[in-house]
């Protein structure tokens, strides 16, 4: 090891081993099935964010500009079928992941760890190759233990709030090097390139000017697979603060020991989670009143200061509906459900929709600021056209850890993400594979069914056509 390197008993060292010795026969079963869980939903997520513009530009992107090289192989892109150089691969299906904003997050780094740790992992399997069912699901979950402390240890040393693909490069990173078994010092090398490169993105400045940016996901899965790659060239990197830095010794004390997957949160919709408390108190009140939008005067939205940064109530396009409060919120009143199609041209069209948004007001509670990040409220209130006012309770989003959706929740909602697109044999098919990993399935089968193209050409489903989540 170099002079960079830690000492043993340090952290460094003690990641750096997690990193490559752990075994599948080190995971307790109820980690690996909530890595099949995880791994399911990523998978549906995907499915209804090929359908979008965003993901059309980002797969032509890479295309055009990450062309497979001489020296390795070729990754595939998502519900595509072509291939290009792994980085390339991971920077789409990242990005393919992160454009339908229904994938899986964690409270306390305000970001989300599968979106960039599945793509990469694909790549890597599919450049590398080798990969059986056990080492692919013990990869996915080092991945997630790996990026989620890294996130935690960034927000801990970073005084800006950055999106998640800063600390997510640094997991991609860390999983190329496990893949493509490189030493210690590479792999050390591997998480400072990583970390250097990644895109320190400023979050709020896409939840105030809402574009294709999003979460930064797939340009710190891009980062983190090249990171990997030129550290096993003999490249090198400064020493990664979020695993080398004293002040961090805490989040990697219980590697290994405390299982960081289960912090995973599950968004029953697509839009920021931030907005999803709203969403959750204005759904009940009009399940428990059975209201009329046309009766509905106005919504009056308490919350805490990054939600009510959502402000735009007449969005354009996916990006600033699902970056939004009032416009999700309008949704779920006017049609009983918010999906794929809410935030898609279908409903960003919706004249009622639109007319029940501008009527939503928000308002910042101190309560909620104070309680925020561990928890996320939202109370609303409903005005209706006799002067009569419906006031919910102060509301969480479904699905945090503390109240998990149930697997028949979480295979309801892959299924309302991705039998629109790909049809419910496909769906089931896909579904079967994942259940059947370590049985009587392989990963390979796997990956040939979430790669084959939706359709011959490859083209994107119209994102009208995805009816989404009905409750």
């Amino acid at each position: 090891m170099t002079e960079c390197l830690a000492t043993p008993g340090h952290p460094p060292t003690r990641v750096l081993d997690f990193v490559h010795d752990t075994t599948f026969d080190d995971l307790p079963a109820d980690v690996v099935d909530f890595a099949r869980r995880c791994l399911l939903d990523l998978l549906g997520v995907a499915a209804a964010g090929r359908t979008t513009r965003l993901a059309d530009v980002i797969i032509g992107h890479a295309l055009d500009h990450f062309a497979v090289g001489k020296r390795v192989a070729g990754a595939p892109i998502l519900f595509d079928g072509r291939h290009v150089a792994p980085a390339g691969a991971a920077l789409a299906n990242g990005m393919m992941i992160d454009s339908i904003d229904a994938h899986d997050g964690h409270k306390i780094t305000k970001g989300h760890t599968g979106c960039h740790q599945l793509p990469a992992l694909l790549a890597f399997h599919a450049a590398e190759g080798g990969l059986d069912d056990a080492e692919f699901l013990t990869s996915l979950v080092v991945g997630y233990e790996f990026a989620t402390r890294a996130g935690v240890a960034l927000h801990q040393t970073a005084p800006d709030y950055h999106t998640s693909g800063a600390w997510g490069a640094v997991g991609c990173a860390a999983l190329g090097a496990r893949v493509m078994g490189l030493d210690h010092q590479a792999t050390f090398h591997a998480m400072g390139i990583a970390e250097y490169h990644g895109p320190r993105s400023q979050m709020m400045r896409v939840i105030d000017h809402p574009t294709m940016l999003k979460d930064g996901s797939g340009w710190g899965a891009m980062a983190g697979v090249s990171a990997a790659y030129l550290a096993r060239d003999g490249f090198t990197g400064a020493p990664a603060i979020t695993v080398n830095d004293p002040a961090v010794d805490d989040v990697w004390s219980d590697l290994g020991e405390r299982w960081v997957i289960f912090d995973q949160y599950f968004k029953p919709y697509p839009v920021c989670r931030w907005a999803q408390p709203a969403v959750e108190a204005a759904r009940a009140l009009a399940m428990e009143h059975q209201l009329e939008t046309a009766k509905i005067a106005d919504v009056r939205v308490a919350t805490f200061h990054e939600a009510a940064r959502l402000a735009t109530a007449q969005p354009s396009t996916t990006e600033e509906a699902q970056y939004s409060l009032p416009f999700p919120v309008a949704a779920v009143l006017a049609r009983g459900r918010l999906g794929a199609a809410e935030v898609g041209t279908d409903g960003l069209a919706d004249d009622e929709i639109r007319s029940l948004s501008q009527r939503v007001t928000i308002v910042e509670d101190a309560a909620h600021n104070a309680a925020f990040p561990a928890n996320r409220w939202a109370r609303v209130s409903i005005v209706l056209d006799d002067g009569t006012t419906l006031t919910s309770a102060d509301t969480e989003p479904r699905g945090d850890p503390e109240n998990h959706f149930t697997d028949d929740e979480m295979r309801r909602k892959f299924h309302d993400f991705a039998d629109p697109i790909l049809g419910t044999d496909r769906a089931r098919r896909i579904e079967s594979l994942v259940d059947g990993l370590l049985v009587d399935a392989t990963i390979d089968d796997l990956v040939q069914s979430i790669t084959s193209p939706i359709v011959d050409d490859g083209c994107a489903v119209d994102e009208s056509a995805v009816a989404g989540p009905t409750e």
